[in-house]
């Protein structure tokens, strides 16, 4: 792998990993009142849109960093959906 590739896994690893801690809370608490439903659906959107833009490039870190930010951000909504 070369050196742009690792900086561009090191980087979705981190900002995905970004949205675990609110995630764990929220399932936590069952308590998402102060969680914004619009900004998460925002978020899912653009995730879906770099998503299409990782495949277009055949960019695989942009491609697995929103794949599982999409998962994480769903997994919001859902507890928002329920708990909020």
């Amino acid at each position: 792998m070369d050196p742009i590739t690792i900086l561009g896994i090191v980087a979705g690893t981190l900002t995905t990993a970004s949205f675990l801690p609110q995630v764990i809370k929220a399932y936590r608490s069952k308590h998402t009142k102060d969680v914004s439903l619009f900004m998460f659906i925002l978020l899912f959107v653009g995730l879906c849109l770099w998503l299409a833009y990782g495949f277009i490039k055949a960019d695989l870190p942009i491609i697995l960093a929103n794949i599982i930010s999409i998962f994480f951000v769903s997994a919001m909504l859902i507890l928002k959906a329920r708990h909020g």
